[in-house]
């Protein structure tokens, strides 16, 4: 049977990087796509502020080197665009892959400021899913160091580099090749809190 997760990456080599972000210091440990939402509130100045994401991560280590590997946040994406309110994320993937069906790495969300107290910060959490499965530091929450707009347009969240704040997970994370996720442009004072769908890769 085709391996389906947990492939070395290790010799990975990162490339397409804007400028602006450090070059990766440490060999690449996972790669993942993430297809979830981008969460709004709209403010007092009719526009809106992300207030944070929730996505399923699933281990793409294995389609490295492979055309799939390139281009599957926009598969992802193509998908979950037109899925209903219902459709979990975990039926994209199995839509994309129906005889390999990649495994959940884990999932990213977002949680108060380990160290301030203050502020929220994006979380990557292994801790119950694939082999970091009961490992209570299989996680990583980070802080962003650059970002910048997606290449693709203004309608893709942008592309960001971050370090760890705590956890054991990882020390860098970079968000790439972003689908989608961002808000309309204005918004009415006080109307609800939205979410946008988004893929990208981790």
């Amino acid at each position: 049977m085709v391996k389906r997760s947990g492939c070395d990456i290790s010799n990975a080599k990162i490339t397409g990087f804007p400028t602006s972000f450090a070059a990766p210091s440490l060999k690449p440990s996972f790669a993942a796509v993430a297809i979830g939402v981008q969460n709004y509130t709209c403010g007092s100045t009719g526009t809106y502020t992300n207030v944070g994401a929730v996505a399923e991560l699933f281990d793409i280590s294995c389609l490295y080197g492979s055309s799939a590997f390139d281009t599957i946040q926009d598969a992802a994406i193509d998908i979950w665009k037109i899925a209903p309110p219902i459709f979990p994320a975990q039926e994209v993937i199995a839509i994309l892959h129906s005889t390999n069906t990649p495994a959940v790495l884990g999932q990213h969300y977002y949680v108060t400021n380990p160290l301030t107290g203050q502020g929220v910060n994006p979380k990557w959490d292994f801790t119950s899913q694939g082999a970091n499965a009961g490992n209570s530091n299989a996680f990583v929450v980070a802080a962003k160091v650059t970002g910048v707009s997606a290449p693709t347009g203004s309608q893709d969240i942008d592309w960001v580099d971050l370090k760890a704040l705590t956890g054991s997970l990882a020390q860098e994370v970079y968000r790439t090749d972003t689908r989608e996720g961002q808000p309309p442009a204005s918004c009415t004072p006080g109307s609800p809190m939205i979410s946008v769908k988004y893929a990208a890769k981790y």
